[in-house]
């Protein structure tokens, strides 16, 4: 728990290094110094829980890619619903209160059968989203670095190869879920999960830093796109924040 003396900004600088470095994934962390901040700030419950952070741009800032209307529900329905669901389980369950949801997701599979389901879909639903609102952007033109293209290219021989395979991987989803792209121990992967399973959960196939990641739950692009999944993917390319992904690489 935070000593008192000690700063909020203080403490979420600590345990961010903590929880989504080292405690994440030992096997990548040890190989560089360099340990990044996946969500920022902190998914760690304040004395009010868990929080929402701000969006980071306008409703349609995205446009015409991802509509505004799309934007709000999703923000301040669907995100907003699943920390009000984890809250009620994180105040009544103190435990929960001491650690970071990168550290309760990490080791999901061992939590209390009262709490399992409930911290993996709503704690899952609220990092999830964190994560995909800041690995989008506004700004015209973003590019990965030169050491993630190089590793992407080593990998799938092209960026627009990979493109393909992580839309394949996103289209193939049945139902509802996400596509992403891991930097695990054995190097990059394309991976996709169920309802809001994600690669930090120790139940998942794949299991590494997110990297990339996409929603294809219906309400991320029904309003738009209809049934059309794969032209929500392949637009939405154009608002990925290529800068704040390469900043997660690390080798």
């Amino acid at each position: 728990m935070m000593k008192k003396h000690n700063s909020r900004r203080d403490f979420i600088k600590n345990t961010a290094i903590i929880s989504t470095g080292l405690a994440i994934a030992p096997s990548l962390a040890c190989k560089t110094t360099k340990v990044p901040s996946i969500v920022k700030p902190a998914t760690y419950p304040t004395a009010d829980g868990y929080i929402q952070a701000p969006l980071g741009y306008a409703y349609n800032a995205l446009e015409p890619y991802i509509d505004a209307q799309t934007m709000e529900i999703h923000y301040t329905k669907h995100h907003s619903g699943y920390i009000k669901n984890l809250n009620k389980v994180a105040f009544a369950h103190g435990g929960m209160m001491g650690k970071s949801l990168e550290e309760l997701l990490q080791k999901v599979s061992t939590l209390p059968d009262d709490i399992q389901t409930i911290v993996r879909n709503n704690g899952g639903g609220h990092w999830n989203h964190t994560f995909f609102w800041q690995i989008m952007t506004d700004k015209p033109d973003s590019q990965p670095s030169d050491d993630l293209k190089k590793a992407i290219t080593k990998k799938w021989g092209s960026i627009d190869t990979f493109k393909s395979e992580f839309e394949k991987a996103a289209t193939s989803r049945f139902g509802s879920g996400w596509a992403w792209l891991v930097n695990t121990s054995k190097g990059l992967e394309i991976s996709s999960t169920p309802n809001q399973d994600n690669p930090l959960m120790d139940i998942t196939d794949v299991q590494g830093i997110p990297l990339l990641a996409i929603d294809v739950w219906e309400h991320a692009y029904y309003l738009k796109y209809q049934n059309k999944r794969a032209d929500y993917l392949k637009n939405w390319w154009n608002v990925v924040n290529w800068e704040q992904v390469s900043s997660l690489f690390f080798k």
